[in-house]
């Protein structure tokens, strides 16, 4: 039946189209390559065509530039690369150009080169230059937006003049994807925004109430006989490592070797030989007293860069490769487990790439080495018994096939797979996945099917079954939509994706009003609002409904934003995950309001305030909850950032689940109070050369009501089981604390190139104290044994194409 509605609705939607008109520029060859150094003398330039009147899309929309504030583009191009130079006229004065890292926009004007050799609209390459000379760049796609994980060299200089300033870039084609075609036409765009006043201006003019960005590009034209060179770029890599932890020290030394080798035009091979993620930073750990696993961002940037195709269908969680084993081991009454919390990834291998025809497809593997636990005896002081293995050897799979059509459209299938050595639990997933928009960018309809199957080691194999499905208006100022997600009891993604829960039947509806022009008083501003209508899916029933609203706004005077928003949970909720054992819990009537403000970036002093209360209104509760964040930040001048930020929240009368005992599942009523303080600098000497500083401490406390509640069937608590903190096994109080200090310089010594050197400082402590005090928790925190771990690691980028011309000019020269 849905499959029937997708075909009605795309026949129904795709009759009309939207009516864009393209500008084009016209590129010549040079036979002398400009100097990259930001003054615009160079021969190339003087009988370039020239890419100017551009045209605004915010905050105002179709608004010609002022001449004082013109953007002139020039191209050429040779046998090596793409060559961009443009003059920015502006009063140098007004020009905001704060130095930050890599892809951190902070406080800069910056230009944009936007560049689709396919010109399919869909998959664009962004390289952002900033007026402090700092890059970004990027791959875009309507279905993962920008993705700045990805990254490639290329050369860029700029040079700030009497009357605004002026950036040169090199763009080499190994940077670039593209078929060998005699004389193609380019997807190509330019993008200018002034940071002091948010406004934005394109070449080609850009409609932002309607369709995404790339159907709004100019065209290329006059490129002859360009080849894709041999893609081959080496990463070679050494880390030291020195570290010591509770009187015990270590060194280490590693070697390896990242690559990236262009196997045809338009596709990519990625490996990592003998990976090294020594530098990735901590994550930010919490207390987790929930039902579901706690997860993290990932930070490795092999598992960051270029996955855009990977992620489609929502099956692929990088950071379960190499995450934690998952094997069990049965043990004796006085045996522990020692578990490591990691498994080393042996090397990993991603080819990923889109043909002209917007064919898209990814492979991705990784190994990991087989893993053992240590088995004590907690009668003879932690004696080692023996070694178990709970993880094998395993490789992990992905393979994605997408096919892009109608300029903002496509549908993929998805594959997962971990096999592990021996008896071992192997899983597979796949997704069918369909992202339709009509030709006229007005409605969208997304929907997808999924399948796992997992082999456990020791109980039957389980298929499981998920889907989604979306309908929305997409256009104007008025949009809504409609969503409908489904998981059966089975449905289990998690060896290699990231399923926080199944068993649910769930509809949504969303709208929202919003302009796009700006009002008397307001850049712009934003009202959404959503109602979820929830149930299990076995058995079929009612768990709960929620509801809420949302507003943002920028004023225009100030630039500061500020925005409130409401959630409510009216009538009896059903919760069957908190209990662990599958019956219901249930509250009524849970409310919370909240509110921010963000003052505007641009003064060397602004700040960060949000603050939340939430309460629940039932019989024989007493719930209520208040959230108070602070960051105040301050630009010292362009080079120097201090963040800080202290966020703290209390729950009283707070319920849920403490322990178990003798099978039984204990809740309790808790008071929680949590203070995180987290302090980041940054010290920029200038693009290539940067300092960092990132601090952050963590404590938590939970403490429950001395008597204790069991759960009855009804999802009704009580205390007539007689539990209290007294007669249970495992004092369920917390105090939680966390410390970590990462201190970096980073050195860019040559294009693609990097010196990184890092110190880290970590300690952690976890205990029953919950009445000790913030200054006595601290206390005891300091005297937990600290990691100490300084890392110093030399990357260097290697071009096969240089290495070749090289060679080549010895040869000419003999």
């Amino acid at each position: 039946m849905r499959l029937v509605l997708t075909i009605v609705f795309t026949v129904f939607l795709s009759v009309f189209s939207i009516s864009q008109e393209k500008k084009t520029l016209k590129i010549e060859r040079t036979a002398i390559a400009p100097k990259i150094d930001g003054i615009l003398n160079d021969e190339a330039w003087k009988n370039a065509e020239i890419a100017t009147d551009f045209i605004s899309f915010q905050p105002e929309i179709g608004l010609k530039a002022k001449n004082n504030e013109r953007t002139e583009v020039r191209m050429t191009y040779d046998n090596q690369a793409i060559y961009i130079s443009a003059y920015l006229y502006d009063d140098p004065e007004l020009i905001m150009r704060q130095f930050t890292n890599r892809d951190d926009f902070g406080q800069s004007d910056f230009f944009l080169v936007v560049i689709n050799p396919n010109n399919d609209a869909q998959n664009d390459t962004t390289f952002f230059v900033f007026s402090s000379g700092t890059q970004a760049d990027a791959i875009v796609n309507p279905t993962i937006g920008e993705d700045f994980g990805w990254n490639a060299v290329w050369d860029s200089a700029v040079k700030i003049n009497d009357d605004g300033w002026s950036v040169e870039m090199k763009i080499p084609y190994r940077a670039l994807r593209f078929a060998d075609e005699e004389e193609p036409t380019w997807g190509i765009q330019f993008h200018r925004e002034f940071r002091r006043t948010r406004a934005r201006y394109t070449w080609n003019a850009l409609d932002p109430t309607q369709g995404n960005p790339g159907l709004y590009h100019g065209e290329l034209k006059g490129l002859k006989n360009i080849k894709p060179p041999v893609r081959l770029n080496l990463y070679p890599f050494t880390t030291g490592i020195a570290s010591s932890f509770d009187g015990e020290k270590e060194t280490d030394l590693n070697f390896g070797m990242d690559l990236k080798y262009g196997i045809t035009d338009n596709f990519t091979l990625d490996a990592t030989l003998v990976p090294d993620f020594s530098q990735v930073g901590f994550d930010n750990l919490e207390l987790n007293l929930g039902p579901f696993e706690q997860t993290f961002a990932e930070q490795r940037q092999f598992f960051t860069e270029g996955v855009d195709l990977f992620s489609k269908g929502g099956l692929f969680f990088s950071r379960r490769i190499g995450n934690a084993p998952v094997g069990q081991v049965d043990l004796a009454e006085n045996e522990s487990l020692n578990r490591p919390n990691t498994t080393k990834v042996l090397n990993a291998i991603k080819v990923s790439g889109r043909t002209k025809s917007g064919l898209g497809i990814g492979i991705l593997n990784a190994i990991t080495e087989k893993t053992s636990a240590t088995v004590t005896n907690d009668d003879d002081n932690d004696a080692i018994l023996r070694e178990e293995v709970v993880e094998p050897l395993t490789n992990y799979n992905v393979l994605a096939i997408d096919q892009q059509y109608n300029g903002n459209s496509s549908i993929s299938i998805i594959n997962t797979n971990v096999l592990r050595e021996g008896g071992f639990r192997d899983a597979n997933a796949t997704a069918l996945v369909s992202n339709f928009q009509n030709k006229r960018n007005t409605f969208r309809i997304d929907t997808e099917a999924r399948l796992s199957h997992v082999n456990f080691q020791n109980d039957p194999a389980e298929t499981g079954f998920s889907s989604f499905f979306f309908i929305g208006k997409t256009h104007g100022n008025f949009r809504y939509s409609f969503d409908h997600s489904f998981a059966d009891t089975k449905y289990n993604i998690n060896d290699l994706g990231l399923n926080l829960r199944n068993n649910l039947n769930n509809f949504g509806a969303d709208w929202s009003y919003e302009i796009f022009e700006p009002t008397e008083k307001l850049n712009r501003y934003r009202i959404n609002g959503f109602i979820n209508y929830e149930r299990l899916a076995n058995p079929n029933t009612f768990t709960g409904l929620s509801t809420g609203i949302n507003y943002f706004a920028i004023a225009k005077r100030t630039l500061d934003a500020y925005g409130f928003n409401f959630r409510a949970r009216p009538g009896k909720q059903y919760n069957y995950f908190e209990s662990r054992d599958g019956r219901p819990f249930i509250f009524e009537n849970f409310a919370r309001i909240g509110g921010f403000i963000s003052t505007n970036y641009n003064k060397p002093f602004a700040y960060d305030i949000r603050a939340s209360a939430a309460a629940i209104f039932e019989n024989g509760r007493d719930f209520t909850s208040i959230n108070l964040e602070l960051e105040p930040r301050y630009r010292f001048n362009d080079h120097f950032l201090l963040v800080y930020s202290i966020d703290y929240s209390k729950r009283k009368g707070e319920r849920g689940f403490a322990t178990r005992e003798n099978d039984e599942t204990i809740f309790g009523e808790r008071d929680r109070r949590r203070l995180t303080n987290t302090i980041t600098a940054n010290y920029t000497f200038n693009p290539l050369h940067t300092l960092t500083l990132n601090f952050r401490h963590n404590w938590d406390t939970v403490d429950y009501d001395y008597d204790l509640f069991t759960l009855l069937d009804t999802g009704r608590l009580t205390t007539e089981s007689g539990f209290n903190l007294d007669n249970v096994s495992d004092d369920p109080n917390v105090n939680f604390s966390t410390w970590n200090v990462d201190l970096s310089y980073s050195w860019q010594f040559a294009p693609g190139s990097f010196l990184t050197a890092l110190y880290r400082n970590q300690l952690f402590n976890v205990n029953d104290n919950a009445f000790d005090t913030f200054s006595s928790s601290l206390d005891n925190l300091f005297q937990q044994p600290a990691l100490h771990q300084l890392s110093l690691r030399l990357q260097y980028f290697i071009d096969f194409n240089g290495i070749k011309s090289i060679f080549n000019k010895s040869n000419t020269g003999s």
